[in-house]
């Protein structure tokens, strides 16, 4: 019993070193320094100097297209489709549930 507890003791303190060496060493990654940098930004001179446009280029390549101008009236585009209202939906779900037979309550004894 003496050495099981010894055995027991002995894993516990090597994994409670493992542990400590862990934390001890994600304790050590690079700093940063506490000194303040200002930002060096770049100088680009030809984005604010004038110059030539580019030629004109297409976008498609070397295929052709059409493309005309105007509007199209909605009713050439498709056809409405149509929802029956929910109130109508409502009045006939109403008027098959009066259509049903109800249920008929049989007592076969009396108190």
């Amino acid at each position: 019993m003496k050495i099981n507890v010894m055995k027991a003791s002995v894993v516990a303190l090597f994994f409670l070193c493992a542990l400590c060496a862990t934390t001890a060493s994600a304790q050590t990654a690079s700093v940063l320094t506490n000194n303040p940098q200002p930002m060096q930004m770049t100088d680009h001179v030809l984005h604010a100097s004038q110059h030539a446009m580019a030629p004109e280029s297409s976008l498609l390549g070397s295929t052709s297209y059409g493309y005309a101008q105007g509007e199209v009236p909605l009713a050439e585009l498709a056809s409405p489709i149509y929802e029956t209202p929910l109130g109508d939906i409502a009045r006939a779900n109403r008027k098959e549930h009066a259509a049903v037979p109800k249920a008929a309550k049989v007592l076969e004894k009396q108190f």
